[in-house]
């Protein structure tokens, strides 16, 4: 495993890296293929954005991946990871190198070509002895997680409806292992502004400056998240205006929200309407808005607590002690169990210093996680969480939920 995952870590796989991407979806392929019914790829959904000028421009994403096992099964488990990584191509952490006798430092060694290991070796073994054939299974491997999964949304939300309980393979939010319970939801968004260029001394009354207009529509911005309890807004990016003598006409903005809960998310959709109104009247400027929450918060409600109870069980028969936490950070498990399915997305191996040049793996946590994942899948299989999660009912749309 950890051979393999030097090999992994090493195919540059950043978000952008569209080669590398293909090299990488390519190797997971291979090891699905002898434990799945079908492989395939799916190409990304259609995705645009605003640059600086407001011109709206195509962004690309890698094609995705989707393996399934006994497809006519109503039981199913959607189990899921991402090939893309935060570093690109001209990043300087290309390479692994052993820090210790058990810590791995590597690009997206923890995150998550080591989680994507874990899964496949935790289905090669149940395939191997026959242990879940009772149920189905669907592997998504997307190539944009890092990204906000908007070329896979609809791969993922598509598989989510077929199935009941997820497994995502994330790094453990600790060294030591913990899960990340409840998550907030996470929106990204991009206004360009137009005002009207004018002399900065000849006659500035005639411009409209699109720089203090955005700075205005960013300090309105961070101001809520004082307003709205649960919600933390981070402006990101203010880019316009040039020569000093000239009243800049153009500005762009971007930020991200992450609220709490869905009601912390309404109150933050309409106040930033409401600030996006008030700045175009106030400063007479055109705004061009593009983004949105494209991850919606997760809660930990009832169903979560048990299945997390399960995983915490199958952790103390290998000898582990298995614990949780709510989380400020976003994955796919948000988009998940938007789909009514319960998640865990935090299957994956233990390190730390994720999307930092100090990324690392405790190699341990190989076959330990891959071992704590088949158990789980195993358990679920056996129907322990039947009773409480319910048979599958079938939809209008011969999906299952």
């Amino acid at each position: 495993m950890a051979a393999t995952l030097v090999e992994w870590a090493e195919i540059n796989s950043g978000s952008r890296n569209l080669d590398g991407l293909t090299e990488m979806r390519a190797r997971i392929a291979d090891r699905l293929e002898p434990l799945a019914d079908t492989v395939s790829a799916h190409a990304p959904d259609p995705v645009t954005t605003l640059d600086d000028t407001g011109t709206e421009i195509a962004v690309s994403h890698g094609a995705n991946l989707l393996a399934r096992k006994r497809p006519e099964r109503n039981r199913r488990l959607i189990l899921t990871g991402h090939m893309d990584t935060v570093f690109a191509t001209d990043h300087p952490f290309q390479q692994c190198r052993r820090i210790d006798a058990n810590t791995l430092g590597g690009p997206g060694a923890a995150d998550m070509k080591g989680g994507l290991i874990v899964m496949i070796e935790a289905l090669a073994a149940l395939e191997a002895v026959g242990a879940i054939d009772g149920i189905g299974w669907d592997v998504v491997v997307n190539a944009d997680e890092e990204v906000g999964s908007l070329g896979s949304a609809s791969l993922l939300r598509e598989t989510a409806r077929r199935c009941q309980i997820g497994l995502t393979f994330e790094p453990a939010v600790t060294p030591e292992g913990r899960l990340a319970s409840a998550r907030r939801g996470s929106g990204n968004f991009v206004a360009t502004l137009a005002g009207r260029t004018a002399h900065a001394g000849r006659n500035p009354q005639d411009g409209r400056n699109a720089v203090v207009a955005a700075a205005d529509l960013a300090v309105r911005l961070d101001g809520l998240k004082h307003a709205i309890p649960g919600l933390s807004v981070n402006v990101a990016r203010v880019t316009g205006g040039g020569a000093n003598n000239v009243v800049p006409d153009a500005a762009a903005l971007s930020w991200n929200m992450r609220p709490i809960d869905a009601e912390a998310q309404q109150r933050a959709e309409q106040a930033m309407a409401a600030a996006l109104d008030d700045v175009r009247r106030t400063h007479e400027v055109a705004i061009r808005l593009a983004g949105g929450f494209a991850r919606p918060p997760k809660p930990f409600d009832a169903r979560h607590a048990l299945l997390f109870g399960l995983v915490r069980d199958a952790g103390a028969d290998l000898g582990l002690a298995i614990d949780w936490q709510p989380s400020g950070g976003v994955c796919d498990g948000n988009n998940i169990a938007a789909e009514n399915v319960v998640v865990v997305d935090t299957m994956g191996v233990r390190g730390g210093a994720i999307h930092t040049d100090g990324e690392y793996v405790l190699l341990d946590s190989l076959s330990e996680r891959a071992a704590l994942a088949a158990i789980t899948i195993a358990r679920i299989a056996q129907g322990r969480l039947d009773g409480i999660i319910g048979q599958p009912q079938a939809r209008e749309d011969g999906t299952y939920g």
